[in-house]
């Protein structure tokens, strides 16, 4: 028997608490982001900058399958627990490191009990609400991320102009612990365990892919061709591995069955290439507005927020008409809008903040609809007992585009440059000239998103009312 939420839960009680542990966990990237320049000042270690962002997101990207694979076989509450209470742990690591180095091993430990909230929150949501409301709460599970992306900046920026930078990471416990509580309280499931192996060697495999791509894309200026190639190799050897490794295990990390399934494989898909081109607006925008455009952080912050706005407004409309527009329209809809944002800021960038924000306002809204539309159909498409794993899924691929995205870009940049990142300040021309190839790198993987999407099918949701009111 599956977890099923009984009818003593307080539904609107433990969907407040999820978007709380949602936005805690969501607002961890943009909250960094403003506040690592104070960081590398005080610690040091400018080296491991970029490692700041993609370890905390590594171990997100690994640990999220095998969350939804332990939430399926034990349950969703005991779980998410678990995972939230390994975040807070991290927190509170992370405002004690001494070096930079000690950082990020401590942001690994943070990204591991992140990947908990992220796709648990999200399978919790399906669990409690019928086909005729997920879409509308879905909605407002996802302008979280919109609303996180907003504060984050801000939030950064002030605490680390009023009080220590170790305070961006104090500040998780609170609303963390609040967030534990209420589901303790007010979640109950019933939960029939049964004995099941888990897939240690997958996620093993899986960790080992991860990484060695991105060193190979992040450290390629560093350590020459022949390290590059032979992590690309060990890549490719640990897919290999891994794809039989889920064939053959009894309960695998990843279900590659899933994949079979038409609208999972495309919203996989299209998100993985969707996640890819986001990060690449929001990790080299600001960069270009202020240090080829001479914008000042703000300016640079208000231009990224737009995106932050577009995706929660585009969401709650999806939401809204889902059930009489459908899943296909709306789908090629948010793919093309995607496409349209990464074209207008590649094109039209060098004009100004303005087109700029123009552009990102245009890619949030796209994203935002494609969010609401693929979490809506995945959840709607397979059994209760599989949802959780379906659901990490395409949160893996999501935050995998993110993680990849981010060493691929930086790659490009760095190749453009013929030097490494950080020097790059020395040439105003040269760096604009290689962030315009990376905004029209971020346009080719849009392309691909929104060709994606032209292959989702068209299907009838599969009612599943929940048993908690």
């Amino acid at each position: 028997m599956p977890p099923v939420p009984t009818n003593r839960t307080r539904r609107p009680l433990v969907l407040a608490a999820l978007m709380l542990a949602m936005f805690v966990s969501a607002i961890e990237a943009t909250i960094v982001a403003t506040a690592l320049p104070s960081i590398v000042e005080k610690l040091g270690g400018l080296a491991l900058y970029s490692w700041v962002f993609s370890g905390f997101l590594l171990m997100q990207a690994m640990s999220i399958p095998i969350y939804g694979k332990l939430a399926d076989l034990f349950g969703r509450k005991r779980v998410f627990i678990i995972g939230s209470v390994i975040f807070l742990v991290g927190s509170s690591l992370c405002a004690l490191a001494w070096s930079m180095m000690a950082l990020v091993v401590f942001r690994l430990v943070q990204g591991l009990g992140a990947g908990s909230i992220q796709s648990l929150a999200t399978t919790m949501t399906g669990d409690l609400y019928s086909r005729e409301e997920r879409g509308r709460v879905q909605a407002y599970v996802s302008s979280v991320w919109g609303i996180s992306a907003i504060v984050g900046p801000f939030a950064g920026a002030l605490i680390v102009q009023h009080a220590s930078w170790s305070w961006i990471f104090w500040i998780n416990l609170p609303f963390g612990i609040a967030s534990i509580a209420m589901v303790v309280l007010f979640f109950h499931e019933e939960v029939q365990l049964t004995k099941a192996s888990i897939d240690y060697a997958g996620a093993a495999l899986m960790l080992t892919g991860l990484l060695a791509v991105m060193l190979a894309f992040t450290q390629s200026g560093r350590w020459g061709v022949a390290a590059t190639l032979s992590l690309l190799a060990l890549f490719a050897v640990s897919l290999w591995l891994f794809i039989g490794q889920e064939r053959r295990a009894p309960d695998p990390v990843m279900h590659l069955d899933l994949w079979k399934t038409p609208v999972i494989a495309v919203a996989n898909l299209a998100t993985l290439a969707a996640g890819i081109a986001m990060i690449g607006v929001i990790s080299f925008m600001p960069i270009f507005i202020q240090n080829v455009q001479g914008g000042s952080s703000l300016v640079a912050g208000a231009a990224l927020c737009a995106m932050s706005v577009g995706w929660p407004l585009a969401s709650v409309i999806t939401g809204r008409v889902l059930t009489r527009v459908g899943l296909r329209l709306l789908c090629r809809v948010g793919g093309c809008t995607v496409l349209a944002g990464g074209v207008v800021i590649a094109a039209f960038i060098e004009h100004g903040p303005t087109a700029a924000a123009a552009g990102s306002f245009i890619m949030g809204a796209g994203l935002g609809i494609l969010n609401a539309v693929f979490i809506v159909s995945i959840q709607s498409s397979v059994a209760w007992s599989q949802r959780g794993g379906a659901i990490a899924s395409n949160m893996l691929m999501r935050i995998l585009g993110n993680t990849l995205g981010a060493a691929v870009f930086g790659g490009v940049l760095n190749l453009a440059l013929q030097h490494p990142l950080e020097s790059t300040a020395a040439s105003s021309a040269g760096l604009a000239s290689g962030l315009h190839i990376v905004f029209w790198a971020v346009v080719v993987f849009a392309a691909v998103s929104a060709a994606a999407c032209w292959f989702v099918p068209d299907f009838k949701l599969l009612d599943s009312k929940p048993s908690a009111k």
